[in-house]
């Protein structure tokens, strides 16, 4: 798996994705509900920390930031771009560098998209309580099911296909293969997670709704209106009629 995503992020160029505009609006709202739990002298850790989105920011503003990486080429970035921001390779499954209850909010916004089984997802979950805080926060993200199916099953048309080789199931279930770097959830997945793991929920957001289905439509937009959109989506992105089908969700939970 961790060759695999060397492979993968060598070639994919994720400071691009991140600042295009899609990428703006996940990372605005995002922010914003960092920002809504982060206390003066926070302690923050940033399991599959990328290239230092979110690290490299909350450091900046003066918050105590351990970053954690698996990926020599994002990593490598992250330092490049912010030397001193402690940083250093390791994955989620196994933060034996970090001590228990040691940090006041712990993000794992990556390690989610990559880890394919229930198992790995919930000893993910479980490591990033261990090293939080009682009374901290959690905030976990995930790239969700129907918008893959959507995107990929039917804009980009290989849902038959997808169907034919077992990778969508007859009842539009998404089925990770051993090759696969991405594996997608529901909220009932998430739900079964949390509960296995102890943890309650604060909030379920989605930090960029229908972002990811209309970068054409978002890139045409005018400045003005590209802040209009932002302000929609952070005005929705705690309605769970809308959740479930975004592309993204992040998970904010109380340990």
């Amino acid at each position: 798996m961790w060759t695999k995503l060397e492979q993968y992020y060598n070639k994919f160029n994720e400071e691009k994705r991140l600042n295009s505009r899609h990428g703006q609006v996940e990372y605005i709202i995002t922010m914003k509900y960092i920002h809504e739990i982060l206390k003066p002298g926070d302690k923050v850790a940033d399991i599959g920390a990328g290239t230092g989105r979110y690290s490299i920011p909350l450091f900046e503003e003066g918050y105590d930031v351990t970053a954690v990486e698996p990926v020599k080429h994002n990593l490598g970035r992250l330092k490049q771009k912010c030397p001193d921001v402690t940083a250093f390779q390791g994955n989620a499954l196994r933060l034996k560098r970090l001590k228990d209850d040691s940090f006041d909010v712990t993000l794992l916004f990556g390690p989610m998209y990559h880890l394919l089984s229930h198992e790995e997802k919930l000893t993910a979950l479980l490591e990033a309580k261990r090293i939080t805080k009682p009374g901290g926060y959690l905030l976990v993200a995930y790239v969700m099911q129907d918008y893959s199916i959507i995107r990929f099953g039917f804009k980009e048309r290989h849902v038959l296909e997808c169907l034919e080789d077992g990778r969508i199931s007859p009842d539009f279930n998404t089925v990770p293969g051993e090759d696969d770097l991405y594996d997608y959830v529901r909220i009932d997945e998430i739900d079964r997670l949390n509960s296995e793991a102890g943890l309650t929920r604060e909030k379920i957001i989605s930090p960029d709704g229908p972002a990811n289905y209309m970068r054409t439509e978002l890139n045409a937009l005018s400045e003005e209106e590209f802040k209009s959109f932002i302000n929609y989506q952070m005005s929705v992105a705690e309605r769970p009629d809308l959740i479930g089908a975004a592309a993204h969700t992040v998970d904010i939970l109380k340990v």
